[in-house]
């Protein structure tokens, strides 16, 4: 019969040793059901500390380990379909390889980013995912988890100049795709709801569509671009308004997200303006909302789930080969898209 203390502080494994009369490395063994223990000895350990609340100091473990098992991940927005699946693939695969997953939401705000990026590294995190912010500029933040040799990917929004691995899609390559379906449906005056001026994917979006345009001998016309500072539905909608109400002969829209584009179909539908007799759309992402709304959005299907496995991928390598000692060897990797053909557009 066992004495059972009422412990105040967090009880340890030298707690349950000194209770049963047993050395720290036996009571360590017998939780770890190592082979050398007797069957004895192991369930009087095992009972002791299930009945004492025992729980292993992980910070202990860490320190031994040189490992936390935690991930750290900061996007731009979870409410968005495209980074919802990305964190749904992270933590699922994570999960199977014993880590756990630390998301963090810098709502676009290179600041909140900043300080997410320190807590992190204070944290002692394996390594970090990261979507950068709209308005992340300044990279020396970036330069700084390099520095730390913390693991470092970078997805979707990523600087081309960080010296790190990445997982992106080639989005000058989907954007003249997705323009040049409209291109082939027939449209000739083509205008662009563009994302902000600063982020990567924002520009090579708007370059793809402007090189689609050049390519097929289309005129290209600068008051047709219209850039969105926040990437929303109101956006789509009031520069839909806009458009419409300035009487240019425009008979398609190229959207930078699936949102926007969405809030240019309701403003259409609104207005009694047929699509896509009158004006084709497409949009960016396919998220759920694309299939659903009235008519249906054409768009590129922009691959969340294998971007966030395939990072995660990425970064247990890295981690791996930093715990080793070895020297890691940047990769950048470029998912395939595809042009979903739906109603929004002509066939």
């Amino acid at each position: 019969m066992f004495i059972i203390f009422d412990y105040m502080e967090p009880v340890t494994l030298k707690n349950i040793a000194s209770e049963l009369g047993i050395s720290v490395t036996t009571a360590s063994k017998a939780l770890k059901n190592y082979p050398d223990v007797s069957p004895k000895t192991r369930k009087a350990v095992v009972d002791l500390a299930k009945k004492l609340n025992y729980t292993p100091n992980s910070f202990a473990v860490n320190l031994r380990t040189k490992e936390s098992k935690i991930i750290g991940l900061i996007i731009p927005e979870i409410v968005h379909h495209f980074f919802s699946s990305v964190i749904n693939a992270i933590i699922k695969k994570a999960e199977k390889k014993g880590y756990l997953v630390i998301t963090l939401q810098s709502n676009e705000s290179d600041k909140l980013e900043e300080k997410q990026i320190d807590l992190l590294l204070d944290k002692r995190v394996d390594g970090i995912l990261m979507s950068l912010s709209n308005n992340r500029k300044d990279l020396s933040p970036l330069k700084k988890i390099i520095e730390s040799e913390t693991p470092l990917v970078l997805f979707d929004k990523i600087s081309k100049v960080i010296n790190c691995s990445k997982v992106i899609i080639d989005d000058r390559k989907a954007a003249y795709s997705a323009t040049k379906h409209l291109i082939n449906s027939g449209c000739k005056n083509i205008a662009h709801f563009r994302g902000p001026l600063n982020p990567q994917n924002s520009i090579d979006r708007f370059l793809g569509y402007k090189k689609a345009i050049e390519d097929y001998k289309l005129t290209f016309d600068k008051s047709l671009i219209y850039t969105c500072e926040k990437v929303t539905y109101k956006e789509g909608y009031n520069f839909a308004k806009q458009l419409h109400l300035s009487n240019k002969k425009v008979d398609a829209i190229f959207a930078i997200t699936d949102l926007v584009a969405i809030g240019a179909i309701t403003y259409f539908n609104e207005a009694n303006i047929k699509i896509p007799e009158q004006i084709s759309i497409i949009g960016f992402s396919n998220w759920f909302m694309a299939s659903v709304i009235s008519p249906s959005l054409s768009t590129v299907d922009q691959p969340g789930n294998e971007m966030g496995k395939t990072a995660l991928k990425l970064l247990l390598k890295e981690i791996k080969a930093t715990k080793k000692g070895k020297k890691i060897e940047y990769k950048t990797i470029v998912l395939p898209t595809d042009v979903i053909c739906r109603n929004s557009t002509k066939k």
